[in-house]
């Protein structure tokens, strides 16, 4: 067999035939419960302004200085979205969303892309399905995204998770909070990482987002921030526990739990899953309540949550979790002859005119090679047809499952659906 001279770029995967029927069926219910949830899909480019994902995701992330595609043409800078919440935005701002009246309750699915070391459920070009809600600044709001989120989860049957949250406060909660966590740092600076030596000026709460083992033994004797919350926010906070209480949700509070982007606001959750390992975040989110007005808008809170499909589906995968049906066709016409083969090709129209999938052999095939063909596509049905069956009007109607067959017009064959 001769081997191809062109493959995917590192990091990108080719979504075969068997596989796509998984990614449907997981698209159709994420659109299916969005709608129950009186959700509206929105889609953007895949390309964004260079300005607007750094504005989004803040200089300083290893997304921005090392993981994005970027590139140019002529005067104008683009990069390959690494992620969809600074898009929606700024399609909410661009089109004036918010004269829609109420809050805008907006979801997504869609590939991003992001230039990191490819790995098991992480590849360069990847896809989200996320919830965004703007406009509102209720606690009734986050908790209907964390429900959400949840909810797509246990339709599915991963049901071992754990729902962690915690609030990050207002900008005067979490400035007072910097200022402690650097005052608790500062001390072994040396001591820290070099990721976290250059974060400790201006994005010190993204130290507490290291891996790094030298940087644990600070980390886990750091100041919590739910301490230097201010009133606002605590009630916000509890009334976020209140909510997903009465919704029969359970959570652990997590108070290293933060978003290090100065945009982000109050509640910040992560649902993880221990049947994943190590990497057991199935996804994650939280309030936004300034990115609106820094990308050019008028000030205006939100909410939201992307999780990855990749991990969605590894974590199915893992659980034995069956997504979809089998390929399967309704009926797969068995010719003999060119003149029902004719008869055959003309069918095949009025068969999808009624709701019916069916196919017949492309390839000329002998009658016994395309009942081998029938049972490899898990027709349900097959029509047998030679020149007997042509000159009598009637045709062998076998039904592939139980191995029956009977003679019948077709216009009786239509009727057997």
């Amino acid at each position: 067999m001769a081997q191809s001279k062109y493959t995917t770029h590192l990091g990108m995967v080719d979504i075969l035939p068997d596989e796509v029927r998984k990614w449907q069926y997981l698209e159709n219910l994420i659109r299916q419960e969005a709608h129950k949830f009186n959700f509206e899909e929105i889609r953007t480019p895949i390309m964004e302004q260079t300005e607007l994902i750094v504005r989004g995701l803040g200089q300083l992330t290893d997304i921005v200085s090392k993981e994005i595609f970027a590139f140019s043409r002529g005067e104008d800078n683009y990069v390959l979205r690494p992620e969809l919440t600074a898009p929606v935005v700024r399609a909410y701002v661009e089109h004036h969303l918010g004269q829609r009246g109420g809050s805008q309750k907006l979801f997504y699915i869609g590939p991003m892309f992001r230039a990191e070391r490819p790995q098991k459920g992480r590849q360069r070009q990847f896809h989200q399905f996320g919830l965004e809600v703007l406009g509102s600044s209720d606690a009734v709001a986050d908790a209907e995204v964390i429900a959400f989120m949840i909810h797509i989860y246990n339709k599915i049957g991963i049901k071992n998770t754990t729902l962690k949250i915690n609030s990050i406060g207002d900008p005067e909660s979490r400035d007072k909070y910097k200022e402690a966590l650097k005052a608790h740092l500062k001390p072994n600076f040396d001591k820290l990482s070099d990721v976290s030596k250059k974060r400790f000026e201006k994005n010190p709460l993204r130290i507490l987002d290291s891996k790094e083992e030298e940087d644990q033994p600070f980390i886990e004797t750091a100041p919590v921030i739910t301490d230097f919350l201010n009133d606002d926010s605590v009630n916000h906070y509890n009334k976020v526990k209140d909510y997903l209480s009465e919704l029969g949700i359970s959570f652990e509070e997590d108070p290293y739990l933060v978003r290090g982007m100065d945009y982000y606001t109050q509640t910040a959750f992560e649902l993880i899953s221990p049947d994943l390992g190590a990497q057991d975040a199935l996804a994650g989110g939280g309030r936004y309540d300034l990115l609106v007005e820094e990308i050019g808008g008028q000030p205006t809170p939100a909410v939201g949550f992307a999780a990855g499909m990749e991990r969605l589906l590894i974590a199915c995968e893992e659980l034995g979790i069956v997504l979809g049906d089998e390929k399967s066709v309704d009926v797969y016409i068995v010719t003999l002859g060119d003149a029902a083969r004719k008869w055959g090709l003309a069918q095949l129209p009025k068969l999808r005119s009624n709701g019916i999938s069916a196919t017949m052999d492309y390839m000329g095939r002998s009658m016994k090679a395309q009942m081998k063909d029938a049972n490899r596509e898990n027709a349900r049905f097959a029509i047998i047809v030679g020149e007997n069956e042509l000159k009598e009007g009637k045709f062998t109607f076998r039904n592939m499952t139980e191995s029956e067959e009977e003679s019948l017009t077709f216009d009786d064959i239509l009727g057997k659906f």
